[in-house]
């Protein structure tokens, strides 16, 4: 049986232990400030040093996707050690990052099978991780596509941007909308819907809308008892902190984790944002 290895972005937002754990490759993007250029690897700049320029900016950075020739080095690199690659990506309908992909494999000619996941931050992660252990348990490629296309659905996310100023920057939503959204105090809790970020409910004020999203989990979770959670924030532990002790308390699932919304997702959420993660097994 054919070794096969897994690709992702940095958007995935995997821990670094869990990546070197499952031999991950991870591509990364970039995140270019007005006059600077990183790669988003957690070492050319840090998540914490990500977030306190962020706080500063007047024009807000923006990502850029990996190149093809980005993708065929690392592509090149992987394959040194494997015959196939499954490699996962954030959704189409967010980043160019699928294109610069399947440009490289078509330079390439390998088995490397690119999958649009539909997803970003953890949800996409969590489908990556899915993969990964399921090649260390010498799944075939069909196994291992057709299984993480049965888990991806099960994964929902809740986000809450602490505020609306960089959605407004980014032009994620019309300047005057949000204006009014800042003086009513409202806090939209977002989610993801056919690939793309999309409104899943309006409350006021911040400490309604993180009670309002652990009753919203309640809504859609059928068996806590086999359920597994991730609470990640930008930047805000205390915020996140608070957010996974109210889902323990009212939701009491099979297991929650702690984590973090990294540099490319944070751009648009901007510090201080909660999210939840959750799926049933």
């Amino acid at each position: 049986m054919s070794k096969i290895s897994i690709v992702t972005d940095s958007t995935s937002d995997i821990p670094q232990v869990l990546i070197e754990k499952y031999n991950i490759k991870v591509v990364p993007l970039y995140v270019n400030f007005e006059n600077e250029s990183f790669i988003d690897n957690g070492v050319d700049i840090t998540v914490e040093e990500f977030y306190r320029r962020l706080s500063d900016v007047k024009v807000l950075p923006k990502s850029a996707q990996p190149s093809p020739a980005d993708f065929i080095n690392a592509y090149n690199e992987v394959l040194r050690n494997s015959d196939t690659i499954i490699s996962i990506h954030i959704s189409k309908k967010m980043s160019g990052t699928i294109d610069s992909a399947e440009i490289a494999k078509k330079e390439l000619g390998k088995d490397i099978e690119i999958v649009d996941s539909e997803l970003v931050h953890l949800p996409l992660g969590l489908v990556v991780l899915k993969a990964a252990r399921l090649a260390q348990e010498n799944k075939s490629k069909e196994e291992i596509l057709s299984e993480i296309n049965n888990f991806r659905k099960k994964i929902n996310v809740l986000f809450i941007p602490k505020t609306l100023k960089y959605l407004i920057m980014g032009g994620r939503i019309g300047r005057a909308k949000g204006l009014i959204a800042s003086i009513l105090e409202i806090n939209p809790i977002l989610t993801l819907n056919l690939g793309e970020v999309s409104q899943y409910k309006t409350t006021r004020r911040w400490n309604q809308a993180k009670t309002e999203l652990v009753e919203s989990m309640k809504s859609m979770i059928k068996d806590p008892s086999q359920t597994n959670v991730y609470v990640t924030d930008s930047n805000a532990k205390d915020e996140g902190d608070d957010l996974m002790q109210k889902i323990k308390n009212e939701i009491n699932p099979k297991d929650i984790q702690r984590s973090y919304i990294g540099t490319i997702v944070g751009i648009h959420l901007g510090p201080g944002a909660v999210a939840a993660t959750f799926y049933e097994e």
